[in-house]
C-alpha cells in the first residue's frame, strides 16, 4: 500500500495531509520493506503542517483532530530502525521552529507528547541522532516564554518537580561535541531569561545548582589546559601553537560570556552561587596563589594565565561581589597560603631563605589548594608598603603585581598593568578598594576628600590641603572592610585586619613609583610602555602636583637617552622615513594615553609585543632590523617626550614641534637634472649633469649600461639609472629609482671599479615585522633588502660615485637635523 505513496498527486492540499495521516496509522511495525515511506511521509507532514500554519488553518485543525502526535509517538515505538527517529525528530524541529500560530505551538506542547519524545531513551551512541536531538531540544526552547513554559513542567502544590527539557538538555551541557554545546547553552538560556518565578526557583534548587558548579569545574578544566599551552617553552611560538593557544581563548571567552549571560537572567542566588564557585573553584586555590609563588607540582599555574584569566573574568562577568572580593584578597599577605617551603614572586626568586608552612592537604597530591587551607593576614599597610622590587618577596599580592611592573618581563608587565586597568575600568568596585590599591583616580580621591571636609570630618580636610609628602591617617575604608570580613565568614579565609596606619596616598606612590621605573626601562617594549602611559594618565589626568623630583628627573633622563638614540636615526638607515614615523606615532601615542578605556583585549596578555633581537630571525645589517629598531626608538621617544609634558601640567599637543621643510635650493644636484618638488619618476626625461657611467646585470648574463646619479631633496634621497638619449647627449630616461638612504656604499676590495650597494624599500615595511612578529621567521626570507653592484669604467669614476652618494646623503641627513631640532636638542 505504501507504493501508492508515489503516484502524482498536488502535495499542498488537505487531501494529501488525509492520505498520508491515514497510510501512517496502518503502519504496524517499521522495518527495512516501508521504513523508506514512513521516512517520507513524517517529512512530508512538516512541510504541509508548516505550509498550512501560513495558508490554511484546515491543516491543522486536521493535525489535532486526527491526533496525529500520538501517531508520531506510536510510529517511534514501533520503529527501531535509528534513521526513522532522526526524521521524526527533524519533522518535530521543523514543525517547532516555522509553525507561528501561538495556538499551534499551545497545542504542540499542551500534550505529553513533547515530553514523552524528551525523555525518550534514544541511542545517543549514533552522532547524527544526538545532533537531532539536540537540534529538536533547542528548538522547543525557542518557542518559550511565561505561557508555554508552564505546558512543559510538572507541578504539585504549585512547586516545579519536573522539567524533563532543561533536566535532559544539561546531560550533554559538557559535551566533547562543541557544537552541541553551544546548543545546551542557548537553549539554557533560553529558559532562564523566560524570567518566570517558578521555573527559576526549581533551577536555582538541588541538585539542579549542580550544574552551575559543574559549569564553573568545567571552565576550570579550560584553564588548566590553556596554562598547559602557556609555558616558558613555548615562548618562540609558531603559527600552529598560536592557533592552539587562541582556540583555547576563544573558548574561556565564551564560557565567560556565557556565565555573564546567565547572571544577567537575575535568577536569584544563582550569582552568588557561579561567584562563590569562581573564587572556591578557581580563584583563591589557583589564579592568586601563582601571582606570588611557583607550585613546585602538576598543578603550577604560570603568573602570566593567571593575570589573562583575571582580567578576563572581571571585564566579562562583571559582577560586584566577584570583582570586590578579589580586589580585597589582593591587598592581604598570603605568606601562610604558600603550598611549598620555597616562596618566591612568580618569576622571580626570593633573596630570603624563609620557610612557610605547607597547606596543601595529604589527599590532595594534585597540590590543589581548598579555601579552607587558606590563612590569610592583613598587616597594617605600614609595613607592606615598601616593596622589594628587585625580586623580593611582596608582603601583598597588590605589591606582587607593582614587582611585576617594576622587574618581569614584557608578558608580566602587560598582564599587571592589565589587571590594573581592569580594576579602574570596573564600574562595580568601590573607591576603597581603588584606593587600597593605589589606583584611584586623582579626581575621584579629590572628591572624595572634600566631601570629608565639607561635612566636617578632621581627616578629610587635612588630606585635602596637606603637602604631596603628607601620610595622615584615613579611616574611612568604605565596604573594604566588608569584604574583608567576607573572605573569612564565607570563604573561610583566616583574615585579621590592623587599623591602616598610613594615608592611601602611600599606595598610590607605590603604583606612580613603578610606572616611573617602568617608563625608564629599556627591556620593555614600546607598546608595553604605552600601556603604562595609559594607565598614569588615567591616574592623574589632569595635573601634575603627586609627581616627586625624582620622577620628573628619572623621566628627563630617560628622554635624554632616547634624544641620543634618535640623533643617531638621523644618519641612520631610515632618515628620510624618520620624521613621518615620528608624526605618526605622536598622534597614535597621543590617541592611546588619552583613550577612555585600554586598547588591546585580555588576549594581548599572552601575545604581548616583545622587544627582542631582531637578528634572531633576520641578519642585523639588514635594512628592515634597522627599520624595526628606529620604530621601537620613536615610539619611546614620543611617549616620554608626551609624558615630559604632562607631567609639566601642559595639554599634548596634536603635532611634534617639527620645523617645516626648507625652500628648495637653487643650486643642487636636484635642480641641476631638472627634477620638480615630486622628486623622480620612472620614464621621465632628466638632465645627466654629474652623471656616472656604469653597467649593471638584473639578470645573469644580461648586462645593460646605465647613467648613475645620486640626488637628495630635502628629507628625501633617490639613486638614479638613466640610460641616455643616443640623439640627445646629457639627457636620457629614467630607468631605475631605489632609495639612496641606507645604501651603505662600498668599493669591492679586490676589484676598485665596483661599487657594491643595498638597496632598502621606499617605505618601512612594519606590517611584515612588529604587527606579525609570530610570523616573522616564516616571512624573513622574503625580508631581504635588494643587493647592487655597479661596475665602473675606471677607479675615478667609482671613487666619484661614492662620493656623490656621501655627499647627497650628508645634505639629506642635515636637512632632517634641522627640522627634528626643536624636537631633539631642547631636551639633550
Amino acid at each position: 500500500m505504501w507504493f501508492s505513496f508515489w503516484r502524482s498527486r498536488d502535495r499542498f492540499t488537505l487531501d494529501e495531509l488525509r492520505y498520508l495521516t491515514d497510510q501512517l496509522m496502518k503502519i504496524q511495525v517499521v522495518n527495512d520493506v516501508n521504513k523508506d515511506f514512513v521516512i517520507e511521509a513524517l517529512r512530508s507532514i512538516a512541510e504541509l503542517i508548516t505550509y498550512g500554519d501560513q495558508h490554511d488553518a484546515n491543516f491543522f485543525e486536521f493535525f489535532m483532530e486526527k491526533q496525529v502526535m500520538g501517531e508520531f509517538v506510536r510510529i517511534l515505538k514501533v520503529s527501531k530502525n535509528a534513521i526513522v527517529s532522526v526524521q521524526l525528530l527533524q519533522t518535530m524541529s521543523i514543525m517547532i521552529q516555522n509553525l507561528k500560530s501561538d495556538h499551534s505551538i499551545y497545542y504542540l506542547f499542551s500534550n505529553e507528547h513533547i515530553n514523552f519524545l524528551i525523555t525518550y531513551p534514544f541511542d545517543f551512541r549514533n552522532e547524527e541522532l544526538l545532533s537531532y536531538y539536540i537540534s529538536f531540544l533547542r528548538a522547543i526552547s525557542g518557542k518559550l516564554n511565561k505561557n508555554t513554559i508552564s505546558l512543559l513542567v510538572k507541578t504539585e502544590k504549585e512547586e516545579i518537580v519536573s522539567f524533563p527539557l532543561y533536566v535532559e538538555a544539561i546531560r550533554f551541557a559538557f559535551h566533547e561535541e562543541g557544537m552541541i554545546r553551544t546548543a545546551v547553552r542557548a537553549l539554557t538560556l533560553n529558559i532562564y531569561h523566560v524570567g518566570d518565578v517558578y521555573v527559576n526557583k526549581y533551577i536555582a534548587s538541588t541538585p539542579h545548582d549542580a550544574y552551575f558548579v559543574n559549569f564553573v569545574k568545567f571552565f576550570r578544566e579550560h584553564c588548566i589546559s590553556l596554562n598547559g599551552l602557556i609555558s616558558p617553552t613555548t615562548e618562540n611560538q609558531g603559527p600552529e601553537s598560536t592557533s592552539t593557544i587562541l582556540s583555547a581563548v576563544d573558548e574561556i571567552e565564551d564560557n565567560l560570556y556565557y556565565l555573564s549571560d546567565v547572571v544577567s537572567a537575575g535568577i536569584p542566588d544563582v550569582g552568588t552561587l557561579i561567584t562563590d564557585s569562581m573564587l572556591k573553584l578557581l580563584v583563591f586555590p589557583l589564579l592568586l596563589p601563582s601571582l606570588r609563588i611557583e607550585v613546585s607540582n602538576e598543578m603550577k599555574f604560570s603568573s602570566v594565565t593567571s593575570l589573562y584569566l583575571l582580567v578576563c573574568m572581571l571585564r566579562i562577568l562583571k559582577i560586584k561581589d566577584l570583582a570586590n572580593t578579589v580586589a580585597a584578597a589582593l591587598i592581604c599577605s598570603i605568606d601562610t597560603l604558600l603550598p611549598s617551603s620555597e616562596a618566591k614572586v612568580n618569576g622571580f626568586k626570593d633573596d630570603h631563605d624563609e620557610t612557610h608552612e605547607s597547606h596543601v592537604d595529604d589527599e590532595n597530591p594534585s597540590g590543589n589548594l581548598v579555601p579552607s587551607s587558606m590563612v590569610v593576614s592583613i598587616p597594617s599597610l605600614s609595613t607592606s608598603s615598601s616593596v622589594q622590587h628587585k625580586g623580593g618577596s611582596a608582603s601583598v599580592l597588590r605589591d606582587a603585581l607593582i614587582s611585576y611592573i617594576t622587574s618581569g618581563d614584557d608578558t608580566q608587565v602587560v598582564g599587571s598593568l592589565s589587571v590594573l586597568a581592569t580594576f579602574l575600568q570596573t564600574k562595580e568596585l568601590d573607591e576603597s578598594m581603588l584606593d587600597a590599591l593605589g589606583i584611584l583616580p586623582q579626581r575621584k580621591q579629590h572628591k572624595k576628600l572634600l566631601l570629608k571636609a565639607l561635612v566636617g570630618e578632621d581627616t578629610g580636610e587635612e588630606q585635602l590641603f596637606a603637602s604631596k609628602n603628607c601620610t595622615s591617617k584615613d579611616g574611612s575604608d568604605g565596604e573594604l572592610n566588608v569584604y574583608l570580613q567576607r573572605l573569612k565568614d564565607q570563604y573561610e579565609v583566616s583574615c585579621s585586619y590592623q587599623e591602616v596606619g598610613e594615608s592611601p596616598r602611600v599606595h598610590r606612590y607605590l603604583v606612580l613609583d613603578a610606572l616611573i621605573s617602568l617608563f625608564c626601562r629599556t627591556n620593555i617594549s614600546a607598546e608595553t610602555l604605552w600601556d603604562g602611559g595609559w594607565l598614569l594618565r588615567q591616574l592623574l589626568p589632569y595635573s601634575d602636583t603627586e609627581f616627586t623630583t625624582h620622577h620628573l628627573q628619572s623621566l628627563k633622563d630617560s628622554l635624554k637617552k632616547c634624544c641620543i638614540q634618535l640623533a643617531d636615526e638621523e644618519r641612520g638607515s631610515w632618515p628620510d622615513l624618520l620624521i613621518q614615523v615620528i608624526c605618526e606615532e605622536w598622534r597614535k601615542c597621543k590617541r592611546a594615553i588619552e583613550a577612555s578605556s585600554p586598547r588591546k583585549e585580555p588576549k594581548s596578555i599572552l601575545f604581548p609585543t616583545k622587544k627582542s633581537s631582531t637578528s634572531e630571525v633576520m641578519p642585523i645589517e639588514s635594512s628592515f632590523a634597522a627599520g624595526e629598531i628606529m620604530n621601537e626608538r620613536v615610539k619611546v621617544f614620543v611617549l616620554l617626550h608626551e609624558l615630559q609634558i604632562f607631567s609639566a601640567g601642559r595639554s599634548l599637543p596634536d603635532q611634534p614641534p617639527i620645523l617645516p621643510p626648507a625652500d628648495f635650493p637653487e643650486i643642487s644636484r636636484a635642480k641641476s637634472a631638472g627634477l620638480n618638488i615630486i622628486g623622480p619618476k620612472l620614464s621621465t626625461e632628466i638632465h645627466l649633469v654629474d652623471a656616472v657611467p656604469c653597467r649593471i646585470a638584473f639578470e645573469r648574463g644580461k648586462e645593460r649600461h646605465f647613467s648613475f646619479l645620486a640626488i637628495s631633496m630635502g628629507t628625501s634621497g633617490w639613486i638614479i639609472l638613466a640610460e641616455e638619449f643616443p640623439q640627445k647627449p646629457r639627457y636620457g630616461t629614467v630607468r631605475v629609482v631605489a632609495p639612496l638612504s641606507g645604501c651603505n656604499p662600498r668599493i669591492d676590495e679586490r676589484h676598485s671599479r665596483w661599487l657594491h650597494l643595498r638597496i632598502r624599500p621606499s617605505t618601512l615595511p612594519l606590517n611584515e615585522t612588529a604587527k606579525n612578529a609570530a610570523n616573522l621567521k616564516l616571512k624573513s626570507k622574503s625580508l631581504v633588502d635588494g643587493r647592487w653592484t655597479l661596475a665602473f669604467k675606471d677607479e675615478a669614476s667609482c671613487q666619484s660615485a661614492l662620493n656623490m652618494i656621501n655627499e647627497e646623503i650628508d645634505l639629506q641627513c642635515n636637512e632632517v637635523e634641522r627640522r627634528l631640532k626643536p624636537l631633539i636638542s631642547e631636551e639633550m
